[in-house]
C-alpha cells in the first residue's frame, strides 16, 4: 500500500462514550507524540531474553520461546515506568534459578543500549540536520494547535525518565504546548505514575471524568483514563513506516478499553469534529 492510497479513518469502539465537553487532555509521549525512541522494543526484548537464557533453568531453552515470554510481560507493562519492566525481569531471573541484579542496573543497561540506537536522532535534532516533524506521529503539531486553540489544557505523562522526556520534548518543539505539565519517571519510582497525574488533574480542577480526554498507544494510559470516566483515544501508528495502522497496536488498544482507534493525527479536522461535536 502506498501512502497516497491510505485511507485515514476513526474506528469507533465505544459509540456511547460521551464527547464534546473536554477541558483537559493528557498525552502519553513515546509512540503517541514522539518517535525518537522508535524501536525500543527491539532493544529491550533481546536484552531481557539474554538475561533469562543465562539463568540455570533458562539455559538450553528455545530462544524463540523465551523471547515470546519476555515480550509478553514487557508489553503488558508498556506505559508504566521502565523500572517496572526491570523489576519484573529481576523476579523472573530469580524464578528461573538465577541471581538477579538490582532492577536499576537492568534499567541502566537498557538505557545504555537504547542510547546507542537513538544517538543519531538526538544529534540530528540537536544540530538541526534532522527535522522535528520527521520524529513525531504525523499530524501531532496540528492536533496540539487545535486543542490549544479550543482552550484545552494539555498534559504530558510518560513512563520514560522525566529528564529524557523534557529533553526530547524540547528537541521536538512540543514542550511549549504543555508548559510545566510535563511528567515522567522519577528515581523514587513510587512517587510517580500516570494514574497519579490523572487523579491530580481531576482533583485540582474539580473535573467530571467526561471532561478528560486521553491519548495513548499502550495499555496503561488507556486504562488509567477510563478508570476515571475519561474518553480514551488509542493511537495505533505504525512507527516504522510513520503512517498507517499498526494492527497489533490496534488489537491491544481495543482490549485495553480505548473508545476510538486512530492511526495518527493527519486528519486533525475530522478528529476534532468527532471529539467536540457531542
Amino acid at each position: 500500500m502506498t501512502r497516497d492510497r491510505f485511507k485515514w479513518s476513526i474506528e469507533t469502539v465505544n459509540p456511547d462514550a460521551p464527547r464534546g465537553a473536554f477541558k483537559h487532555a493528557v498525552f502519553d509521549f513515546d509512540g503517541t507524540i514522539s518517535l525518537i525512541r522508535e524501536g525500543w522494543q527491539q532493544i529491550m526484548i533481546p536484552y531481557f531474553t539474554e538475561e533469562l537464557l543465562n539463568t540455570p533453568q533458562g539455559k538450553g531453552k528455545c530462544r524463540e520461546e523465551m523471547e515470546a515470554f519476555a515480550r509478553d510481560f514487557i508489553y503488558v507493562l508498556t506505559g508504566k515506568q521502565t523500572i517496572y519492566q526491570c523489576i519484573r525481569l529481576a523476579e523472573e531471573v530469580a524464578r528461573f534459578g538465577g541471581t538477579p541484579r538490582d532492577p536499576q542496573a537492568y534499567k541502566d543497561e537498557y538505557h545504555r543500549r537504547l542510547s546507542v540506537k537513538i544517538e543519531d536522532r538526538i544529534a540530528g535534532l540537536t544540530d538541526g540536520t534532522q527535522r522535528p516533524v520527521d520524529h513525531v506521529v504525523p499530524g501531532s503539531f496540528d492536533l496540539l494547535d487545535a486543542l490549544a486553540a479550543r482552550g484545552v489544557r494539555l498534559y504530558l505523562a510518560s513512563g520514560t525518565d522525566e529528564v529524557y522526556v523534557k529533553q526530547e520534548a524540547a528537541l521536538l518543539g512540543v514542550d511549549g504546548y504543555f508548559g510545566k505539565h510535563v511528567y515522567g519517571a522519577q528515581t523514587d519510582y513510587k512517587t510517580f505514575s500516570k494514574k497519579m497525574v490523572i487523579e491530580r488533574i481531576i482533583r485540582e480542577n474539580d473535573l467530571h471524568g467526561s471532561e478528560l480526554l486521553g491519548f495513548g498507544d499502550g495499555y496503561v494510559e488507556i486504562e488509567n483514563v477510563k478508570s476515571v470516566g475519561g474518553f480514551a483515544c488509542g493511537v495505533a501508528t505504525d512507527e516504522v513506516r510513520r503512517w498507517g495502522l499498526d494492527e497489533w497496536k490496534r488489537e491491544r488498544l481495543t482490549r485495553s478499553g480505548a473508545d476510538i482507534i486512530i492511526p495518527d493525527y493527519t486528519e486533525t479536522g475530522a478528529l476534532m469534529e468527532f471529539l467536540f461535536v457531542a
